[in-house]
Protein backbone atom coordinates (compact mmCIF):
# COMPACT_ATOMS: atom_id res chain seq x y z
CA UNK A 1 0.00 0.00 0.00
CA UNK A 2 2.17 2.88 -1.32
CA UNK A 3 0.29 5.68 0.54
CA UNK A 4 1.39 4.12 3.85
CA UNK A 5 5.09 4.09 2.91
CA UNK A 6 7.09 5.93 5.53
CA UNK A 7 4.42 5.48 8.19
CA UNK A 8 5.21 1.94 9.33
CA UNK A 9 5.64 2.78 13.02
CA UNK A 10 2.48 4.89 13.11
CA UNK A 11 0.53 2.11 11.40
CA UNK A 12 1.88 -0.42 13.91
CA UNK A 13 0.80 1.82 16.79
CA UNK A 14 -2.71 2.13 15.33
CA UNK A 15 -2.98 -1.66 14.92
CA UNK A 16 -1.82 -2.17 18.51
CA UNK A 17 -4.35 0.30 19.83
CA UNK A 18 -7.15 -1.29 17.77
CA UNK A 19 -6.37 -4.79 19.03
CA UNK A 20 -6.15 -3.49 22.60
CA UNK A 21 -9.65 -2.06 22.19
CA UNK A 22 -10.84 -5.42 20.86
CA UNK A 23 -9.49 -7.20 23.94
CA UNK A 24 -10.85 -4.51 26.26
CA UNK A 25 -14.36 -5.45 25.10
CA UNK A 26 -13.92 -8.84 26.71
CA UNK A 27 -12.10 -12.16 26.92
CA UNK A 28 -14.55 -13.87 24.57
CA UNK A 29 -14.00 -11.28 21.85
CA UNK A 30 -10.23 -11.46 22.13
CA UNK A 31 -10.13 -15.26 22.25
CA UNK A 32 -12.48 -15.60 19.27
CA UNK A 33 -10.27 -13.24 17.24
CA UNK A 34 -7.28 -15.37 18.25
CA UNK A 35 -8.95 -18.59 17.13
CA UNK A 36 -9.91 -17.13 13.74
CA UNK A 37 -6.53 -15.54 12.98
CA UNK A 38 -4.58 -18.60 14.14
CA UNK A 39 -6.65 -20.88 11.94
CA UNK A 40 -6.35 -18.54 8.96
CA UNK A 41 -2.56 -18.26 9.10
CA UNK A 42 -2.15 -22.02 9.63
CA UNK A 43 -4.35 -22.80 6.63
CA UNK A 44 -2.51 -20.22 4.52
CA UNK A 45 0.89 -21.71 5.32
CA UNK A 46 -0.32 -25.27 4.76
CA UNK A 47 -1.76 -24.21 1.39
CA UNK A 48 1.64 -22.79 0.42
CA UNK A 49 3.31 -26.08 1.36
CA UNK A 50 0.83 -28.16 -0.66
CA UNK A 51 1.22 -25.87 -3.67
CA UNK A 52 5.00 -25.99 -3.49
CA UNK A 53 5.05 -29.78 -3.83
CA UNK A 54 2.19 -30.15 -6.30
CA UNK A 55 2.59 -27.24 -8.76
CA UNK A 56 5.42 -27.48 -11.26
CA UNK A 57 7.65 -24.43 -11.65
CA UNK A 58 10.19 -23.72 -14.35
CA UNK A 59 13.72 -24.80 -13.62
CA UNK A 60 16.38 -22.16 -13.14
CA UNK A 61 16.32 -18.87 -11.25
CA UNK A 62 13.25 -16.69 -11.84
CA UNK A 63 13.99 -13.35 -13.43
CA UNK A 64 12.37 -11.28 -10.70
CA UNK A 65 14.51 -12.77 -7.92
CA UNK A 66 17.98 -11.33 -7.32
CA UNK A 67 20.92 -13.65 -7.02
CA UNK A 68 23.13 -13.08 -4.03
CA UNK A 69 25.79 -14.88 -2.12
CA UNK A 70 25.01 -13.91 1.45
CA UNK A 71 27.75 -13.79 4.07
CA UNK A 72 27.35 -11.74 7.23
CA UNK A 73 29.75 -8.78 7.02
CA UNK A 74 31.18 -9.38 10.50
CA UNK A 75 31.35 -13.09 11.26
CA UNK A 76 29.59 -16.42 10.89
CA UNK A 77 29.08 -16.46 14.66
CA UNK A 78 27.20 -13.15 14.66
CA UNK A 79 25.14 -14.31 11.69
CA UNK A 80 24.25 -17.48 13.61
CA UNK A 81 23.20 -15.47 16.67
CA UNK A 82 21.01 -13.20 14.54
CA UNK A 83 19.40 -16.28 12.99
CA UNK A 84 18.76 -17.80 16.43
CA UNK A 85 17.13 -14.56 17.56
CA UNK A 86 14.59 -15.03 14.77
CA UNK A 87 14.05 -18.66 15.77
CA UNK A 88 13.48 -17.71 19.42
CA UNK A 89 10.89 -15.11 18.40
CA UNK A 90 9.23 -17.63 16.07
CA UNK A 91 8.62 -20.19 18.81
CA UNK A 92 8.10 -17.83 21.71
CA UNK A 93 4.65 -18.14 23.21
CA UNK A 94 4.77 -21.90 23.85
CA UNK A 95 4.36 -21.15 27.57
CA UNK A 96 1.52 -18.61 27.18
CA UNK A 97 -1.27 -21.00 28.34
CA UNK A 98 0.13 -20.86 31.91
CA UNK A 99 -1.21 -17.32 32.23
CA UNK A 100 -4.79 -18.56 31.75
CA UNK A 101 -4.64 -21.39 34.30
CA UNK A 102 -7.03 -19.68 36.74
CA UNK A 103 -9.59 -19.36 33.93
CA UNK A 104 -9.31 -23.05 32.97
CA UNK A 105 -11.68 -25.60 34.51
CA UNK A 106 -9.18 -28.48 34.25
CA UNK A 107 -5.65 -27.03 33.99
CA UNK A 108 -3.92 -30.23 35.10
CA UNK A 109 -5.15 -31.88 31.91
CA UNK A 110 -5.46 -28.98 29.50
CA UNK A 111 -2.22 -27.09 30.25
CA UNK A 112 0.26 -29.82 29.17
CA UNK A 113 -1.91 -30.73 26.20
CA UNK A 114 -2.12 -27.12 25.06
CA UNK A 115 1.59 -26.34 25.47
CA UNK A 116 2.95 -29.56 23.97
CA UNK A 117 0.34 -29.83 21.21
CA UNK A 118 0.86 -26.23 20.12
CA UNK A 119 4.65 -26.55 20.11
CA UNK A 120 4.54 -29.74 18.04
CA UNK A 121 2.07 -28.30 15.53
CA UNK A 122 4.19 -25.15 15.12
CA UNK A 123 7.34 -27.23 14.61
CA UNK A 124 5.58 -29.29 11.94
CA UNK A 125 4.20 -26.25 10.09
CA UNK A 126 7.47 -24.28 10.19
CA UNK A 127 9.59 -27.23 9.03
CA UNK A 128 7.15 -27.93 6.19
CA UNK A 129 7.23 -24.27 5.12
CA UNK A 130 11.03 -24.30 5.10
CA UNK A 131 11.04 -27.53 3.10
CA UNK A 132 8.64 -25.95 0.61
CA UNK A 133 10.84 -22.87 0.21
CA UNK A 134 13.94 -24.99 -0.33
CA UNK A 135 12.02 -27.02 -2.90
CA UNK A 136 10.92 -23.98 -4.92
CA UNK A 137 13.77 -21.49 -4.51
CA UNK A 138 17.53 -21.66 -4.87
CA UNK A 139 19.68 -21.30 -1.77
CA UNK A 140 21.24 -18.02 -2.94
CA UNK A 141 17.79 -16.56 -3.51
CA UNK A 142 16.68 -17.63 -0.05
CA UNK A 143 19.76 -16.00 1.47
CA UNK A 144 19.19 -12.69 -0.28
CA UNK A 145 15.40 -12.50 -0.11
CA UNK A 146 13.60 -10.27 2.37
CA UNK A 147 10.34 -12.23 1.91
CA UNK A 148 11.12 -15.72 0.57
CA UNK A 149 7.54 -16.96 1.03
CA UNK A 150 6.35 -14.12 -1.22
CA UNK A 151 8.95 -15.01 -3.86
CA UNK A 152 7.92 -18.66 -3.77
CA UNK A 153 4.24 -17.74 -4.03
CA UNK A 154 4.93 -15.55 -7.08
CA UNK A 155 6.57 -18.52 -8.77
CA UNK A 156 3.64 -20.76 -7.90
CA UNK A 157 0.66 -18.45 -8.40
CA UNK A 158 2.00 -15.59 -10.49
CA UNK A 159 1.30 -11.98 -9.57
CA UNK A 160 -1.56 -12.98 -7.25
CA UNK A 161 0.85 -14.95 -5.05
CA UNK A 162 2.45 -11.85 -3.58
CA UNK A 163 -0.84 -10.43 -2.36
CA UNK A 164 -1.98 -13.75 -0.92
CA UNK A 165 1.18 -14.35 1.12
CA UNK A 166 1.36 -10.75 2.31
CA UNK A 167 -2.25 -11.12 3.48
CA UNK A 168 -1.36 -14.29 5.39
CA UNK A 169 1.65 -12.46 6.87
CA UNK A 170 -0.50 -9.57 8.06
CA UNK A 171 -2.95 -12.02 9.65
CA UNK A 172 -0.03 -13.81 11.33
CA UNK A 173 1.28 -10.56 12.79
CA UNK A 174 -2.17 -9.55 14.02
CA UNK A 175 -2.58 -12.99 15.60
CA UNK A 176 0.73 -12.69 17.45
CA UNK A 177 -0.02 -9.19 18.71
CA UNK A 178 -3.50 -10.23 19.83
CA UNK A 179 -2.09 -13.21 21.74
CA UNK A 180 0.39 -10.95 23.52
CA UNK A 181 -2.36 -8.50 24.43
CA UNK A 182 -4.29 -11.40 25.95
CA UNK A 183 -1.60 -12.88 28.18
CA UNK A 184 0.74 -10.00 29.09
CA UNK A 185 -1.95 -8.07 31.04
CA UNK A 186 -2.48 -11.21 33.08
CA UNK A 187 1.20 -11.13 34.08
CA UNK A 188 0.78 -7.55 35.29
CA UNK A 189 -2.45 -8.58 37.04
CA UNK A 190 -0.64 -11.37 38.89
CA UNK A 191 2.26 -9.11 39.85
CA UNK A 192 -0.17 -6.53 41.19
CA UNK A 193 -2.02 -9.14 43.23
CA UNK A 194 1.32 -10.24 44.72
CA UNK A 195 2.17 -6.68 45.71
CA UNK A 196 4.83 -6.09 43.05
CA UNK A 197 2.76 -3.43 41.28
CA UNK A 198 0.05 -0.98 42.45
CA UNK A 199 -3.12 -2.72 43.62
CA UNK A 200 -5.25 -0.79 41.11
CA UNK A 201 -3.83 -2.92 38.27
CA UNK A 202 -5.94 -5.85 39.52
CA UNK A 203 -9.09 -4.13 38.24
CA UNK A 204 -11.13 -6.30 35.83
CA UNK A 205 -13.91 -4.99 33.58
CA UNK A 206 -17.26 -6.66 32.84
CA UNK A 207 -15.79 -8.58 29.91
CA UNK A 208 -13.26 -10.32 32.16
CA UNK A 209 -10.28 -8.28 30.94
CA UNK A 210 -7.70 -6.73 33.33
CA UNK A 211 -8.45 -3.28 31.89
CA UNK A 212 -5.74 -1.13 33.48
CA UNK A 213 -3.12 -3.83 32.92
CA UNK A 214 -4.17 -4.01 29.26
CA UNK A 215 -3.85 -0.22 28.94
CA UNK A 216 -0.33 -0.24 30.42
CA UNK A 217 0.65 -3.17 28.18
CA UNK A 218 -0.58 -1.42 25.05
CA UNK A 219 1.04 1.87 26.07
CA UNK A 220 4.44 0.25 26.68
CA UNK A 221 4.20 -1.72 23.43
CA UNK A 222 3.42 1.38 21.39
CA UNK A 223 6.35 3.20 23.06
CA UNK A 224 8.70 0.37 22.08
CA UNK A 225 7.40 0.36 18.51
CA UNK A 226 7.94 4.10 18.16
CA UNK A 227 11.41 3.94 19.75
CA UNK A 228 13.19 1.46 17.50
CA UNK A 229 13.28 -0.70 14.41
CA UNK A 230 11.77 -4.16 14.01
CA UNK A 231 15.24 -5.75 14.08
CA UNK A 232 16.01 -3.93 17.33
CA UNK A 233 12.83 -5.20 18.96
CA UNK A 234 13.57 -8.76 17.77
CA UNK A 235 17.06 -8.61 19.30
CA UNK A 236 15.85 -7.19 22.62
CA UNK A 237 12.87 -9.55 22.79
CA UNK A 238 14.88 -12.69 22.08
CA UNK A 239 17.37 -11.97 24.88
CA UNK A 240 14.58 -11.13 27.32
CA UNK A 241 12.52 -14.21 26.42
CA UNK A 242 15.42 -16.63 26.81
CA UNK A 243 16.34 -15.03 30.15
CA UNK A 244 12.78 -15.77 31.29
CA UNK A 245 13.10 -19.35 29.99
CA UNK A 246 16.32 -19.84 31.93
CA UNK A 247 14.80 -18.54 35.17
CA UNK A 248 11.82 -20.87 34.70
CA UNK A 249 14.00 -23.94 34.09
CA UNK A 250 16.15 -23.11 37.12
CA UNK A 251 13.01 -22.60 39.25
CA UNK A 252 11.72 -26.03 38.22
CA UNK A 253 14.94 -27.71 39.42
CA UNK A 254 14.92 -25.77 42.70
CA UNK A 255 11.23 -26.27 43.47
CA UNK A 256 11.30 -30.01 42.82
CA UNK A 257 14.24 -30.29 45.18
CA UNK A 258 12.98 -28.04 48.00
CA UNK A 259 9.22 -28.67 47.65
CA UNK A 260 9.03 -32.44 46.96
CA UNK A 261 5.50 -32.79 48.35
CA UNK A 262 3.77 -30.29 46.08
CA UNK A 263 1.10 -31.88 43.85
CA UNK A 264 2.50 -32.48 40.36
CA UNK A 265 -0.12 -33.98 38.05
CA UNK A 266 2.24 -33.79 35.07
CA UNK A 267 5.77 -35.23 35.07
CA UNK A 268 8.43 -33.76 32.76
CA UNK A 269 9.91 -36.26 30.30
CA UNK A 270 13.46 -37.45 31.13
CA UNK A 271 13.65 -35.14 34.13
CA UNK A 272 16.11 -33.73 35.22
CA UNK A 273 18.24 -34.23 32.08
CA UNK A 274 15.73 -32.65 29.69
CA UNK A 275 15.48 -29.56 31.92
CA UNK A 276 19.26 -29.34 32.34
CA UNK A 277 19.72 -29.58 28.57
CA UNK A 278 17.41 -26.67 27.74
CA UNK A 279 18.80 -24.67 30.67
CA UNK A 280 22.35 -25.03 29.32
CA UNK A 281 21.16 -24.22 25.79
CA UNK A 282 19.47 -21.06 27.09
CA UNK A 283 22.59 -20.02 28.98
CA UNK A 284 24.70 -20.61 25.86
CA UNK A 285 22.35 -18.46 23.78
CA UNK A 286 22.49 -15.62 26.29
CA UNK A 287 26.28 -15.79 26.39
CA UNK A 288 26.41 -15.82 22.60
CA UNK A 289 24.04 -12.84 22.46
CA UNK A 290 26.29 -10.85 24.78
CA UNK A 291 29.35 -11.67 22.68
CA UNK A 292 27.70 -11.26 19.28
CA UNK A 293 25.23 -8.44 20.01
CA UNK A 294 26.55 -6.53 23.02
CA UNK A 295 24.55 -3.36 22.35
CA UNK A 296 21.09 -4.94 22.48
CA UNK A 297 22.08 -7.35 25.25
CA UNK A 298 23.19 -4.46 27.48
CA UNK A 299 20.02 -2.51 26.68
CA UNK A 300 17.91 -5.53 27.68
CA UNK A 301 19.92 -6.02 30.88
CA UNK A 302 19.41 -2.35 31.79
CA UNK A 303 15.69 -2.66 31.07
CA UNK A 304 15.41 -5.68 33.38
CA UNK A 305 17.51 -3.98 36.06
CA UNK A 306 15.34 -0.86 36.00
CA UNK A 307 12.16 -2.94 36.31
CA UNK A 308 13.72 -4.85 39.24
CA UNK A 309 14.65 -1.60 41.01
CA UNK A 310 11.13 -0.27 40.44
CA UNK A 311 9.70 -3.48 41.93
CA UNK A 312 11.90 -3.17 45.03
CA UNK A 313 10.83 0.44 45.55
CA UNK A 314 7.14 -0.45 45.20
CA UNK A 315 7.42 -3.34 47.69
CA UNK A 316 9.35 -1.15 50.14
CA UNK A 317 6.75 1.61 49.88
CA UNK A 318 3.97 -0.90 50.57
CA UNK A 319 5.85 -2.22 53.60
CA UNK A 320 6.12 1.32 55.02
CA UNK A 321 2.40 1.89 54.44
CA UNK A 322 1.48 -1.35 56.23
CA UNK A 323 3.82 -0.53 59.12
Amino acid sequence: MPPLAGHVRLLAAVVLASLALLNWIGLKTGSRAQEITSLAKALGLIALVIAAFTISVKAGPPSFLPRSSFVHPHSIFLGLMLALQGVVITYDGWYAPIYFVEEDRDPAKNLPRSMIGTALSCIAIFLLVNAALFHVLHMDHLAGSQMPAVDAAMLLFGSYGRGLILLVSVIAVISSINAALMYIPRILFGMSRDGLLPRSITSVNRGGTPSLALFLCALASIALVLSGSFDTLIAIGSVLYVAVYLSGFASLLILRRHEPDLPRPYKAWCYPWSTLLVLLASAAFLLGSVIGDLKHSLFTAILVLLSYVASILIVREKSHEQA
